[in-house]
């Protein structure tokens, strides 16, 4: 159950790489909630996916790189970068801890600690 939890996490990455939106929100809850270290607190997946979709007009690709997984019932973390170039040539990494929660199959949580780091 573990792997088969890890593989899900990824398959949603997979589909926000693919700007598969529908996709990706299909793999959540609809109670789903979202949080960043941003300051902002919860909100809800369709908020978040709403936001990454008005904001992709500016990247011009973005790929996870999942360094570590660990995964218990019902639970992953992982570790990832996102490699990121948007269309006006900015390149960067996004490093992030990211946790899972999922029921019945589906995503109902997500908790990320991000960082940008600009390519040098």
């Amino acid at each position: 159950m573990s792997q088969e939890l890890e593989d899900k996490a990824i398959t949603y990455l997979r589909h926000l790489e693919a700007r598969d939106w529908a996709a990706a929100r299909a793999m959540c809850a609809d109670t789903a909630t979202v949080w960043h270290n941003d300051g902002k607190g919860d909100e809800t997946i369709q908020d978040n996916i709403g936001g990454m979709e008005a904001q992709i007009g500016s990247i011009e690709s973005m790929r996870y790189e999942v360094v570590r997984q660990f995964a218990r019932p019902g639970e992953v973390l992982q570790q990832h970068v996102i490699h990121v170039s948007t269309v006006d040539g900015t390149r960067g990494q996004v490093h992030a801890a990211v946790y899972f929660r999922f029921e019945d199959g589906l995503i109902t949580r997500i908790e990320e600690y991000a960082n940008f780091v600009p390519a040098s």
